[in-house]
């Protein structure tokens, strides 16, 4: 079966930092989305996986602006420790809000005397990542899975 929209795709993948080369993801366990425009992987993954079937292999370079954004030091912050919830320690997660008053998720940099330091962007955010991919399966999604617009059972969505 070709992989076109509303299949349901299966890769093992590899994520490295395609400027130094450092692994950054071994993918332990396969990543399984549903193909088609329903923002469940990178754009430039899909394009790349359209038409292709299992067994098929490829490595993706992406742009920062392809993959997790560019870093955006809007959302860096420094809190007062004395607002720091106890028990949370450097590399933990926070939820706040942003400058439009979003809910949005930060991660704990540093912890510095009396303020702590916040990182609101993603951990890759202004990398250019390097993925190696391999096709492991591709099935027709159900009704349910595209109604849903993700993947439901092993390695997909749970509900």
């Amino acid at each position: 079966m070709k992989i076109q929209k509303d299949t349901a795709v299966t890769l093992r993948f590899k994520v490295a930092d395609a400027v130094t080369n450092q692994l950054l993801d071994e993918g332990k366990s396969p990543m399984v989305y549903l193909h088609g425009g329903y923002d469940n992987t990178f754009p430039k993954i899909e394009a790349a996986l359209e038409g292709k079937e299992q067994g098929f292999q490829a490595t993706i370079h992406l742009a920062p602006e392809d993959a997790f954004g560019a870093r955006d030091e809007a959302l860096l912050r420094t809190i007062p420790k004395s607002e720091f919830p106890p028990g949370v320690k450097v590399g933990g997660q926070l939820e706040g809000r942003d400058d439009q008053g979003e809910a949005h998720v930060f991660t704990v940099v540093k912890i510095k005397g009396p303020q702590v330091l916040l990182d609101g962007n993603h951990p890759l955010a202004g990398k250019s990542l390097k993925f190696s991919l391999t096709v492991t399966g591709v099935r027709a999604a159900s009704a349910e899975e595209i109604a849903h617009r993700h993947v439901h059972g092993e390695h997909g969505h749970h509900h």
